[in-house]
C-alpha cells in the first residue's frame, strides 16, 4: 500500500535540518519501498505492506530521532485517503488566482479529530476564512487581502496548531499527483 509521511517542523527557519536524500535513506532503512521525497519540507512517499498508520508513525518518528538526533512529529496518510480528500475538496479550494487567494490543507495529526481542530479554529473564526473537513484534512481558503483578518495564521504557536501540519494547495496537489502516479 502507498503512503505519504508529512513531517512537521523540519527545515523551517534553519531548524531541524534534514537533507531529503538522507531522509529517503532513513526510510529505506526501515524496509519501506519505493521511497521518494517531494520538496524540502518533509513529504515522503513510500510503499509498505503495513496497514496500521499509527504503527507507521511510531516507526518513522523513532527512526528520524535516532538518525537525526531530534524528535519530529509525523502524520501518515494513505495515498487512497489523500486522493479521496482532494477529489472531494470543496469547489472553492484553490480555485482562483493564487496571487489573490491563499489555499492550504491542514492535515490533522491523529489521534486528534479534524472536528476538534475545526471547533477550536471556529471559536476565533473570521468571515474571511473558508474551512471544510474532508477525511483527515481541513481545506482552507481566503482572499489574500484579508489575510490579517484570518484566524488560521493566528493559531500558529497554539496547542491546536501543534495538532496539524500544513501544506500549500500547490504541494497538496503535487502529492496527490504523485500518489496517483504510484498506483
Amino acid at each position: 500500500m502507498k503512503y505519504i509521511a508529512l513531517l512537521r517542523g523540519i527545515n523551517v527557519g534553519g531548524n531541524n535540518k534534514v537533507a531529503m536524500s538522507d531522509l529517503r535513506i532513513c526510510f529505506e532503512g526501515l524496509g519501506l519501498r519505493d521511497v521518494s521525497t517531494f520538496i524540502n519540507s518533509g513529504n515522503v512517499l513510500f510503499s509498505t505492506d503495513q496497514r496500521n498508520e499509527s504503527e507507521l508513525v511510531s516507526l518513522c518518528e523513532k527512526a528520524i530521532e535516532e538518525q537525526f538526533g531530534f524528535a519530529v512529529v509525523v502524520m501518515v496518510i494513505s495515498a487512497e485517503d489523500l486522493t479521496q480528500a482532494v477529489d472531494d475538496a470543496p469547489s472553492w479550494w484553490a480555485s482562483g488566482d493564487p496571487k489573490k487567494l491563499r489555499s492550504d490543507a491542514l492535515f490533522v495529526i491523529p489521534p486528534t479529530k479534524p472536528s476538534e481542530v475545526l471547533a477550536e479554529i471556529q471559536k476565533k473564526s473570521s468571515a474571511v476564512d473558508k474551512l471544510e473537513i474532508r477525511g483527515q484534512v481541513i481545506f482552507w481558503t481566503l482572499v489574500m487581502e484579508d489575510y490579517n483578518k484570518s484566524v488560521v495564521p493566528k493559531i500558529i504557536g497554539t496547542s491546536i496548531y501543534r495538532r496539524v501540519t500544513m501544506r500549500s494547495s500547490t504541494t497538496t496537489k503535487k502529492l496527490y499527483t504523485l500518489a496517483q502516479a504510484s498506483k
